[in-house]
């Protein structure tokens, strides 16, 4: 048999009545009778007694005889089985693991630390039992190889500037991450009859040693991107000011004027700091 089977052995209410009813009652009788046979009796009732199992609420008994699997029980309740079956208890109820951060390279060459946070549980107790020799630490070392994988596959960060426009980042697209890492995952882990309900990235920075430089590329960027806006800003406001003095008639300038107002508007609007203007009451040749 390489399937889980999944049985209902006999009722351990009934099971505990008969064997109740055979220890007291052989004693009784042997003390009555001054009988010693009846001895044979109390240790057959002691013989029943080891086949008396109880199975919690999403737990299970996975049942060997003398190597050989019989089956499974995994509705909770008080049962009687075979004394000389072997039990295992294998629990069917959700875990967390919450794996190490890891350093490892992203699609780029970078090295970053990643972790995840993995929800699973055992779905087929044959194969979690059977096909691998420790599930709990199968579902580890399968986890942190899935991890690796999956940050080597992706970018940390767009780096459009550099012409590597990715879609999918391990930052920003963590939906999309998550989905792809929940898929690796359990298909890693069908083997152990484990089910994946949930796995998402934990923690994810920069490995330290390029963590700083990383900072400084990051505001770099954003202090360029900044300027960009202003100077599309500042020329799309000196533009409509020429317009305006133009279409009102207020003032003539010649394009060495032009020129000069077009410098001291760009240097007022694009400066870090505020201007401090000078007003000239003469002409403008003073």
């Amino acid at each position: 048999m390489k399937e889980e089977k999944i049985i209902s052995p006999a009722n351990g209410y009934l099971m505990l009545f008969v064997f109740l009813a055979l220890f007291f009652g052989s004693i009784a009788t042997a003390i009555t009778t001054e009988n010693p046979a009846y001895i044979a009796v109390v240790v057959l009732a002691l013989f029943i007694a080891p086949g008396f199992i109880m199975v919690q609420p999403n737990g299970s008994r996975v049942l060997l005889l003398f190597g050989k699997y019989v089956g499974t029980i995994k509705d909770n309740g008080f049962y009687w089985t075979n004394p000389f079956y072997t039990k295992k208890k294998i629990s069917l109820r959700a875990s967390n693991f919450d794996s190490e951060r890891l350093k490892v390279n992203d699609k780029l060459g970078n090295p970053v630390m990643i972790s995840t946070i993995l929800v699973w549980r055992v779905q087929n107790t044959y194969k979690a039992a059977f096909d691998v020799d420790n599930y709990e630490n199968f579902v580890r070392v399968q986890t942190d190889a899935a991890v690796r994988k999956l940050a080597s596959m992706y970018p940390y960060d767009n780096f459009a500037d550099e012409g590597l426009d990715e879609d999918i980042t391990l930052r920003s697209s963590l939906n999309e991450v998550s989905v792809a890492l929940e898929k690796e995952i359990d298909e890693r882990l069908s083997i152990a009859g484990i089910e994946v309900l949930e796995a998402r990235i934990g923690y994810l920075a920069y490995a330290q040693e390029i963590a700083n430089a990383m900072l400084k590329r990051q505001q770099a960027t954003a202090i360029v991107a900044a300027r960009h806006k202003i100077v599309e800003g500042a020329v799309s406001m000196v533009e409509m000011a020429l317009d305006e003095l133009s279409k009102k008639d207020i003032v003539h300038l010649d394009d060495e004027r032009k020129a000069a107002m077009v410098s001291n508007l760009m240097v007022v609007l694009c400066g870090d700091k505020d201007a401090s203007p000078i007003v000239n009451a003469g002409t403008l040749n003073m």
